[in-house]
């Protein structure tokens, strides 16, 4: 398995994906509620793993830029789709990670990462290279589900099978509190660890975190 087969799940899934109910959206507003309260007009803003784009078309109004990425051609394909629909000059679609060369290192105000960072290979290298591309005192906004807190039968039983017969992508297991942790030592400070769900405790804290 590797970031190209993960690439491949997802173009292949990425059109039932697109069809797919929100599972709370009540929980999904209060974050973007929350989210947009954090950004600025003059904000320019990073967006990794952001799927179908529907996050994205929901917050670039109100940002200076906002350039949203995925690892999935698929994805991006129907994030395209959606953007010819409207109005916004500000929002820009690309097929990356955040490893892409193409960043400008130091010039994002914040960094979204919504559902996301359970699906990276390597979580400290992440981190890091999400506080390189950040400007002084820029925020990393995330909303993580922590496979750790939640049902073991999922992590131990469910998830190895999955991806045993190519239904499911890479995903890590963490805690929050070993998360929390990842975030602080990549550099760091967290200012606020919410939980959105209006169903229960979903174990998806949004956090929202300044460079040092």
């Amino acid at each position: 398995m590797s970031t190209a087969s993960d690439a491949r799940f997802w173009d292949r899934v990425s059109r039932k994906y697109a069809k797919d109910a929100i599972a709370d959206p009540g929980g999904y507003e209060r974050t973007l509620e929350r989210t947009r309260a954090l950004l600025k007009p003059d904000d320019r803003v990073l967006e990794l793993g952001c799927g179908t784009g529907s996050t994205a078309l929901r917050l670039a109004g109100d940002v200076r830029s906002y350039l949203a990425t995925d690892l999935s051609a698929g994805m991006i394909a129907i994030a395209r789709e959606k953007h010819a629909a409207h109005d916004m000059s500000a929002l820009t679609f690309q097929i990356a990670t955040a490893e892409a060369r193409t960043f400008d290192v130091g010039r994002y105000n914040a960094v979204l990462g919504f559902n996301y960072l359970h699906m990276v290979r390597h979580l400290p290298g992440t981190l890091r290279r999400i506080h390189i591309l950040l400007a002084p005192g820029g925020l990393f906004i995330s909303k993580t589900p922590c496979l750790g807190d939640m049902n073991p039968l999922i992590s131990r039983a469910l998830l190895p099978v999955m991806r045993a017969v190519g239904k499911a992508p890479h995903v890590s297991v963490f805690r929050q509190a070993e998360f929390c942790r990842r975030v602080s030592d990549a550099g760091f400070d967290i200012l606020a660890t919410e939980n959105h769900a209006t169903r229960g405790n979903d174990r998806r804290p949004f956090i929202v975190a300044r460079k040092r």
